[in-house]
C-alpha cells in the first residue's frame, strides 16, 4: 500500500494545475464549514456565559424566554414593571445572599440604559464567573454618573469625564430625550462579549431624577424639573424591570422559585438563567441546520468538483492506466491508486480548511470581540468539529471511488491497447 501511496501523490503532482484548483475549493468549503460550527459553538456559549453565577431571575410574569431576553439581552420589551418593595422583600430571605435589581426602559443613541446598584459591579459574572473590569475610570457614586460598556465607548468614541444625554424609551421622538439632565461617564468597561458592552449604566436613583417631571411615559405639560430640582426630590425607585438573585445555597434555588411564584403581593417569575437559555437555543435550532445544510451542500459541491475533475481526465490517463497495467498492475490496483489520489487530495483539502479556520481565528478574534462583541477561541477541534472533519474525509473517500471504478472499467476493456 505504501509504494501505491507515493505513486498517487507523484500522479496527483504531475498533474497540480488542475488539481490545485479542486483542492482550493475543497479548502474553502471545509473552511467555511468549519467557521461556521466554531462561531455556531463560540455564539452558543457566549450567550450561555452572558450572565454567570446568578441563580434566578425574578420579573413580572411573563414567559420565561422574554424575561431572559429583556433583563440580561435588552431584547424586546418588559411585560410589566415589578414594585421595588418586593424586591426588597426577596433581598431579605434567609436563602438570599445578594439581590441586584435592574431597571430597563430608556437609551442612548441606539444603547440600552440600565439602572442598577453599585452591587451590580460587585456580584455580575459572565464567562466562567468572571467579574466586571474597568479598563478606564470606577463605578458611578453620584447622581449623574454613568458607566459606559466596551462597545458603547468604541464606537462613539467615549471617554471619563464627556458628557452624554439620555433617551426616554428608544429615542425615536427628539422631545423625549432627557437633555435637561445630562451625565458624565466616570468609567468604560473592559470587553467581556456581552450585553454589557453594548450597555450605558447608571444608578436607580438617577433613572427616578430623569422621570421625576414625567408619569405613564409621558413628560407632564406645564411641569419640568432640571438636574438640580430633580435630584431634591425622593428618588427612592418604585418600581423596576428585574432582579438578578445570588443565593447562599444553591440547593435553595427551587424552593425559592417556588415561594416566588406563589408571591401575595404581585404576580412575579422566577426562572434559571440555564434552563431559559436551553428553551432559547430550542427556537433558534431551525436556523442553525439551515446554515447547516448550506454549508453541507458547498462541500458537496466541492467534491462533486473533484470526481468531475479526475473522470475529465481519464480519457488522457488511458495510456498511463495501460503502461501501468504492462508492469503488472491489476484492475484493482487502478482503482485503488484513483481512490487514494482523490483522497488524498480530500485530506489535504479538509487540513487546509482546517487550517485556516484555526489561523483566522487566532488572528482575527480580537478584533471580532472589538468590533462584534463575540469571543471566538481559537481552540483544537472539538467532538462536533472532529466528526465533520470525519464526515467530509468520508465523503471524499466514496467520492474518489467513483473515478476509481470508471479506471478499473476502462483498464478491463483496453487491456494493454487503449483506444486514444
Amino acid at each position: 500500500m505504501t509504494p501505491l501511496l507515493g505513486l498517487a501523490a507523484r500522479s496527483a503532482w504531475n498533474r497540480r494545475f488542475a488539481l490545485g484548483l479542486v483542492l482550493a475549493s475543497i479548502a474553502l468549503s471545509s473552511f467555511l464549514l468549519m467557521g461556521l460550527e466554531r462561531v455556531r459553538q463560540d455564539l452558543r456559549d457566549n450567550f450561555a456565559q452572558a450572565v454567570s453565577g446568578t441563580d434566578l431571575i425574578v420579573g413580572a410574569r411573563t414567559g420565561s424566554v422574554q424575561l431572559l431576553l429583556y433583563a440580561v439581552f435588552h431584547i424586546g420589551n418588559a411585560s410589566n414593571n415589578i414594585r421595588y418593595a418586593s424586591v426588597q422583600k426577596l433581598a431579605e430571605h434567609p436563602a438570599v445572599a445578594w439581590a441586584v435589581p435592574l431597571s430597563l426602559g430608556d437609551s442612548h443613541r441606539g444603547f440600552a440604559v440600565l439602572g442598577t446598584t453599585a452591587d451590580y459591579f460587585a456580584h455580575f459574572r459572565f464567562g466562567s464567573r468572571q467579574a466586571l473590569q474597568f479598563a478606564e475610570g470606577h463605578a458611578f457614586s453620584g447622581l449623574y454618573e454613568a458607566v459606559v460598556g466596551s462597545e458603547v465607548a468604541r464606537r462613539l468614541g467615549y471617554r471619563p469625564g464627556q458628557t452624554i444625554e439620555l433617551s426616554h424609551g428608544d429615542g425615536a421622538i427628539e422631545r423625549h430625550d432627557h437633555a435637561d439632565k445630562p451625565f458624565t461617564i466616570v468609567g468604560v468597561l473592559q470587553a467581556t462579549g456581552t450585553p454589557v458592552d453594548r450597555t450605558v449604566h447608571v444608578s436607580l436613583q438617577a433613572i427616578e431624577a430623569l422621570h421625576a417631571d414625567w408619569m405613564a411615559g409621558v413628560r407632564l405639560p406645564g411641569f419640568k424639573l432640571d438636574a438640580a430640582q430633580a435630584a431634591q426630590r425622593d428618588l427612592t425607585p418604585r418600581a423596576v424591570t428585574a432582579v438578578l438573585i445570588g443565593l447562599k445555597n444553591r440547593a435553595a434555588v427551587f424552593s425559592l422559585q417556588r415561594e416566588v411564584a406563589a408571591f401575595r403581593d404581585e404576580p412575579l417569575l422566577a426562572i434559571l438563567p440555564g434552563v431559559a437559555l436551553d428553551e432559547l437555543w430550542q427556537v433558534l435550532d431551525l436556523g442553525e441546520r439551515g446554515l447547516r445544510a448550506v454549508s453541507a451542500l458547498v462541500a458537496l459541491v466541492s467534491l462533486a468538483g473533484l470526481v468531475a475533475v479526475v473522470l475529465a481526465g481519464l480519457n488522457e490517463r488511458r495510456r498511463e492506466l495501460a503502461i501501468l497495467r504492462a508492469v503488472g498492475a491489476g484492475p484493482r490496483t487502478l482503482l485503488w491508486l484513483l481512490a487514494l489520489e482523490g483522497g488524498l487530495l480530500t485530506a489535504a483539502g479538509v487540513a487546509l480548511g482546517v487550517l485556516a479556520c484555526w489561523g483566522t481565528v487566532a488572528v482575527l478574534g480580537g478584533w471580532v470581540l472589538q468590533r462584534y462583541g463575540l469571543v471566538l477561541q481559537a481552540a483544537p477541534p472539538g467532538l462536533a468539529e472532529a466528526r465533520l472533519i470525519g464526515a467530509l474525509l468520508l465523503a471524499g473517500a466514496l467520492a474518489s471511488l467513483l473515478p476509481g471504478w470508471r479506471a478499473y472499467r476502462l483498464s478491463l476493456a483496453d487491456g494493454l491497447s487503449p483506444r486514444v
